[in-house]
This record gives structure tokens, sequence and C-alpha cells, in this order.
């Protein structure tokens, strides 16, 4: 059976034994989103309507978490928006659809709470699927008037964004300091911090432009 329900404090110890198990050498050596989780709970950007878990047969095998995030355009003109992250599944259950079920159930709260927008960073292969487009087709940019090629964005409400120039702002929570999650993470099960392959992929996508 698969229940869908919102975090308890009971869950925190398996939220980030999962995501620590998910991402460790990921996307670098170690990993910062078990600490991340962790700080993220307590940030004023935190959405605790938006934290949610995914059970299976009464185990919690995954979840997404939300922030508010905010873009701005040419007339300073503030829109509130979302971005999720991280979102996690045991590694034992992936590619079998459930993060896409997190992501739709979660959608559909969201809009319900008068949010239509989203931008996240993530791989686009991961969520291309799930209805995210370039922000550059959405004319969604960073600080600096750039197009990462990283930065996906999904409208919940379709001409939410109306075409006009977007500067994209995420809350300050996600700027993790490597050396606090290494302190944080001194508290877990000792793991090897190593080098792949795939961290250099990441690297490049998530220094990449589109023009």
């Amino acid at each position: 059976m698969l229940i869908i329900r919102s975090e308890e404090p009971k869950d925190y110890e398996i939220v980030e034994e999962i995501t620590r198990n998910a991402f460790y050498n990921l996307y670098m050596p170690g990993c910062v989103e078990h600490y991340l989780v962790h700080k993220m709970r307590g940030h004023p950007d935190f959405i605790p309507q938006l934290d949610l878990v995914l059970e299976l047969d009464g185990a919690v095998i995954g979840y997404i978490m939300y922030t508010k995030a905010t873009l701005t355009d040419a007339s300073g003109h503030v829109k509130d928006v979302l971005t999720f992250g991280p979102l996690c599944i045991d590694q034992r259950h992936q590619r079998k659809g459930y993060g896409k079920l997190l992501m739709a159930h979660s959608f559909e709260k969201a809009l319900g709470m008068g949010y239509d927008a989203v931008v996240i960073f993530g791989m686009p292969s991961n969520y291309v699927s799930s209805g995210f487009v370039s922000c550059k087709k959405v004319n969604v940019c960073a600080q600096g008037g750039k197009f990462p090629a990283a930065m996906l964005v999904k409208e919940l409400k379709p001409g939410a964004l109306d075409g006009r120039r977007w500067d994209y702002q995420d809350s300050p929570v996600m700027a993790v300091s490597p050396e606090d999650a290494y302190a944080y993470d001194a508290a877990f099960p000792e793991k090897e911090r190593k080098h792949t392959p795939d961290q250099e992929a990441f690297y490049i996508m998530s220094h990449a432009f589109l023009e």
C-alpha cells in the first residue's frame, strides 16, 4: 500500500539516512543533502504543508521538501514561487515512478495553496517527463541574466509567467557550507568519500549556460 502524508518528527532520522545513502558521492565526494534537509526544517522559507513522505507498506521510502523562492520582473514586481529539493527515493525503490508520484501530488497541493510555478536546479533528463522545461523557454534567468542549463521551470498554471523576463532568487537556506555539512556527517556511520566520473558530468551541466 502506498501512502503520501506529511513528514513527522519520527521520520527525520530515516529521511536523512535515505538522503545520505542516495546522494553520497553522486555529485561530489560525500554529500551535503542530508545536512540541507536538517537545516531546511527550521528555516522561515521552509513550507511544512509541502513536506511530504511516501510510505510503502508502512515504511518511508521517499520524500519531497519545498522552500519559498521569488521571481522579479523588470519593473521590480516580485512573484512568490516554489523550489523543491531534495527530492529523494530510497535506492532500492528508484526508477519505479515514485519520484514522479510525489511530484505530481505536491504540485496539486501547491496549486491549491495559490502557487503557480516551480523552479529547480537538476539534471533535465530526470524532470522533463514531469513537465519541466528549460528556464530560457519561459524567460526565467539566474542573477546576472544568465540561463543555466540545469535551471528548470514548471508552470503549475499554464501561462503563469506570461513571457516577461524574470530574475530568479532562491532561499538563503540553499547556500550550504561543505564544512558544516561534513561536520554534521560525522555523526553518521562512516562512508568513504571518493571522486567519480558522474561528478564531472554534473559539474559540466551545472556550469553550462544557454545562449
